[in-house]
């Protein structure tokens, strides 16, 4: 069965109490994220939700740029603003007149760039922000969008290899030896935002070309825990990272939550496209979310999905990371859109109530980034609450479709 129809009507997703609560949530969220805004873009969130004094981000620029557009699509007040704020500091502060693309890191006042490396992963975030500003009708917009999809064009893509390539030097004269799933995963979920504001099939279809290669190929072949790392021309290294177990973007071994927004993306990206040639999609995705339960949730006999796991399935880091349980709502949700299956409103009801109790801070606003293997605070990994974009996103689920993409689908029910 290829993704033509919409069987969410067969069953509720959630009831109208959690509806109502996710909601509520997505309001103290969103307050959460008007606190990061700085002169030269968005900063880094503490556990109160100040400002941590340290460089701006290229990436939290974007992802609260887009988590912006998102409010702004919901009509709060004040956030079209932001989501100008945002615009204006990366076609500004952050963007690279003399080479063209975007610094990932800037001083705290904006003055300058501290790091001018130039990564897929963070420019996947640029052509997020930009089409998400895009879809609210902010002024600036389209030429970020274009000026970020040129750059990808030009850089990221690779032609041959159907995915996308990892970073390079500030002037992209020298290419990093490395590439990396993590990277592609959020290309694909810029491109299939891309293609809806511009109406460009092109990224519609690179976006398909890397769920196909990343999921369909790879993760197939390989139990459907998904490698991470990789060489240049895409062999696996599956001991990368050995000793950095732990590291925020590139851990060592598989790392289930990725597999669980792998399914919400790779469905997407399938009923955007569709076709026979997709009947693949659905099982894939049912795989990799059962996979990631049978590995990850509960697996050290504490309630939460662990970080990561080796190649066997056995947990590796027991942290419990708030994007993780965002994610798995994701996956709930979109695997509820294709089937209308009661089994995975359970779940998204389940892992909502597990959220409730663990994860969401009513006392200090948004969510607890990082728990321990007992369920406890902990900052292993993270520190404060850099940004809302994942837990904004899971919030706004009820009310979305599978497709179009979050603001712009956001932006039509305006």
């Amino acid at each position: 069965m290829w993704l033509s129809a919409d069987m969410s009507q067969n069953a509720p997703l959630c009831t109208e109490t959690v509806a109502a609560e996710l909601a509520a949530n997505a309001d103290d969220l969103l307050q959460f994220t008007t606190g990061a805004a700085v002169p030269g873009g968005f900063g880094w969130l503490d556990d109160d939700g100040a400002v941590v004094e340290r460089n701006l981000e290229l990436w939290i620029t974007c992802r609260m740029t887009h988590v912006c557009a998102l409010g702004a699509a919901l009509g709060k007040p004040g956030f079209h603003e932001l989501v100008e704020h945002g615009v204006k500091a990366l076609s500004e502060n952050f963007h690279d007149e003399r080479h063209d693309g975007w610094y990932a890191a800037i001083a705290p006042d904006g003055s300058r760039p501290t790091d001018a490396t130039k990564a897929a992963y963070a420019h996947s975030f640029v052509v997020l922000a930009g089409s998400s500003a895009r879809a609210v009708g902010v002024e600036g917009a389209n030429d970020l969008l274009a000026n970020a999809l040129a750059v990808h064009d030009r850089y990221f893509w690779d032609e041959n290899q159907g995915m996308a390539r990892e970073s390079f030097s500030g002037d992209w004269r020298i290419e990093e030896d490395y590439r990396g799933i993590n990277a592609n995963m959020h290309t694909v979920e810029a491109y299939l935002a891309a293609g809806d504001v511009t109406g460009d099939d092109i990224w519609h279809r690179r976006a398909g070309r890397i769920v196909t290669r990343a999921i369909d190929d790879v993760a197939r072949g390989s139990n459907w825990r998904i490698p991470e790392h990789f060489t240049a021309d895409f062999t696996p290294l599956p001991d990368y990272n050995r000793d950095q177990p732990a590291h925020p973007f590139r851990p060592y071994g598989a790392t289930p939550g990725h597999a669980l927004e792998w399914a919400r993306l790779t469905l997407a990206t399938a009923r955007t496209l569709g076709g026979p040639a997709w009947d693949w999609a659905l099982p894939a995705a049912e795989s990799l979310v059962r996979g990631a339960i049978a590995d990850a949730w509960a697996a050290d006999g504490a309630d939460g999905f662990v970080y990561t796991t080796d190649w066997d399935g056995a947990p590796v880091v027991h942290a419990r990371m708030h994007w993780v349980l965002t994610e798995a709502l994701g996956a709930a949700w979109a695997l509820h859109h294709v089937t209308g299956s009661s089994d995975w409103s359970r779940l998204f009801e389940q892992w909502w109530e597990y959220a409730k109790a663990h994860l969401v801070d009513t006392e200090r606003g948004s969510w607890i980034s990082e728990l321990d293997q007992t369920n406890h605070p902990h900052a292993g990994t993270w520190v404060g609450k850099p940004d809302t974009y994942h837990a904004v996103q899971a919030m706004l689920l009820p009310r979305l479709p599978l497709t179009p993409s979050f603001a712009s689908a956001l932006a039509a029910s305006s």
